[in-house]
């Protein structure tokens, strides 16, 4: 098995395993999504405001990791305001309990300190949660959320 970073070539894969992770999630397909999915991951890999794991079996992806960077205005709290969000956590299900997600998010968590993040963010399904937990993120209630 290969871990390493998503590269352009990989595009394709990258927005087929996040609609399968949407519709595990209970998503609904919609349509259209297929090309803001392209146009997000080549916009964000690009700028390097979204850094992506993968994993390979045989030349195979079965395992995505994401970490997306986001500027806030600076504060008392956190002098460069920048801030990272996890997602795009998947691994194929014949693959889960090995350890994997926990892996991938240690590499994210160095994605965050080598750019001096010290807050990370993340929405858990209720598969994930106890992956998180263990890793030591905390449930919080900062956020607050208006739907559009």
């Amino acid at each position: 098995m290969l871990y390493r970073l998503a590269t352009e070539q990989d595009i394709p894969v990258l927005c087929k395993i996040r609609k399968q992770q949407l519709i595990d999630e209970g998503g609904t397909p919609i349509p259209g999504i297929d090309e803001e999915l392209l146009r997000y991951f080549t916009d964000k890999l690009a700028d390097g405001s979204l850094v992506e794991w993968v994993l390979e079996d045989d030349g195979q992806i079965i395992a995505t990791a994401a970490i997306a960077f986001m500027d806030f205005p600076p504060s008392y709290t956190n002098r460069t305001g920048l801030r990272g969000y996890i997602t795009n956590m998947y691994t194929a299900p014949a693959c889960r309990g090995k350890g994997i997600a926990s892996a991938m998010l240690d590499r994210l968590k160095q994605e965050a300190e080598k750019r001096a993040v010290h807050s990370i963010l993340l929405h858990a399904s209720a598969l994930g949660k106890p992956v998180y937990k263990r890793f030591g993120f905390a449930e919080s209630d900062q956020w607050m959320e208006l739907r559009l």
